[in-house]
């Protein structure tokens, strides 16, 4: 599908809980082509939400034409919180079954409770590990980020300047944030509710926690910007001398994608996933209308499916 003005999208509506009918949307969409490209649909379960990626990988993986052979970019996955590398087995079955010869990393990196630690400790843990994968890739890499290793690898790209990501997969990542109750966070502080978790994540020692890092409290946005060592930043909601170099940085990415939706059940508002974001009154402000507007941060030609289904075009 395209805008007609030379910007290219893929859309996945959402299609309430009718899996197969998305992937069939998807395939269209993605065999549609484009440069950058944001999809909206279904937030599946890792086990199912890998059904979807063989799908991207026809987009990020151009077969090779006969009879002659292309070494495909190298993937690199990043786990979401409380996974392992353990859970995307699949994704490696699916990635070797459809493009075989493709190196797949999926990094072995803070599973478990370890995922609980600070996200820039956790981004300089990943940056160790991936600098050497980009080194022997110098055609570039993809990049699959889960939940929360969202976060962690948008951090990633903007703190390295020797990064070569040609693709960033975002998936059902809170990329502006989290304000809503889940089961993790009542088995982490059984006596607070999200309208009181404030007083524990914008404290020094909540801010020891990854899931305080992007606890984003709209009734309290003045305790958020000044308190936020990890969100705020990367956001660009909180000057720093690095502002400048990070955007520059992340803007090398040669591809973004964003998938997100409302069945998502984690994300709240799921549309943190496209950037936009509830406003004191809990009414979701899309990317276009936040204050301190995301697309200083993303690359002008990036496009998204807005919940209407309509493209737009974010340039």
């Amino acid at each position: 599908m395209g805008t007609g003005d030379g910007c290219w999208i893929a859309g996945v509506c959402s299609v309430g809980k009718g899996v197969l009918s998305s992937l069939s949307q998807a395939l269209i969409a993605l065999f549609s082509g484009g440069s950058m490209l944001g999809l909206q649909g279904l937030r599946l379960p890792p086990a199912g939400f890998l059904l979807l990626l063989p799908f991207l990988l026809l987009l990020l993986l151009p077969a090779a034409p006969a009879p002659h052979r292309v070494s495909y970019k190298p993937v690199i996955v990043v786990h979401g919180l409380f996974d392992s590398s353990y859970s995307f087995r699949h994704l490696l079955e699916y990635i070797n079954e459809t493009h075989p010869g493709t190196v797949v990393t999926v990094l072995d990196l803070f599973d478990g409770r370890e995922s609980l630690r600070p996200l820039w400790e956790q981004v300089q843990g990943f940056r160790e590990a991936v600098a050497p994968i980009m080194a022997k890739a110098p055609q570039g890499v993809h990049l699959i980020c889960y939940s929360q290793g969202g976060l962690v690898c948008r951090a990633l790209l903007s703190v390295m300047d020797e990064h070569n990501v040609d693709s960033f997969i975002s998936l059902s990542s809170p990329q502006m944030g989290q304000y809503g109750d889940t089961d993790y966070l009542k088995w982490l502080f059984p006596t607070s509710m999200r309208s009181n978790l404030y007083r524990i994540c914008y404290s020094p020692w909540g801010q020891e926690f990854s899931i305080c890092n992007y606890w984003h409290d709209p009734h309290h946005d003045d305790l958020y910007l000044n308190a936020s060592s990890f969100l705020a930043l990367i956001n660009g909601e909180r000057d720093h001398p690095n502002a400048t170099a990070w955007r520059k940085n992340f803007l090398r990415v040669g591809r973004l994608v964003l998938i997100g939706g409302p069945d998502d059940g984690v994300i709240t508002p799921w549309q943190s996933s496209f950037f936009g974001f509830y406003d004191a009154n809990e009414t979701v402000l899309e990317m276009e209308e936040q204050l301190v507007s995301p697309l200083e941060l993303l690359p002008l030609s990036a496009c998204a499916v807005p919940p209407a289904c309509s493209p737009i075009c974010l340039s």
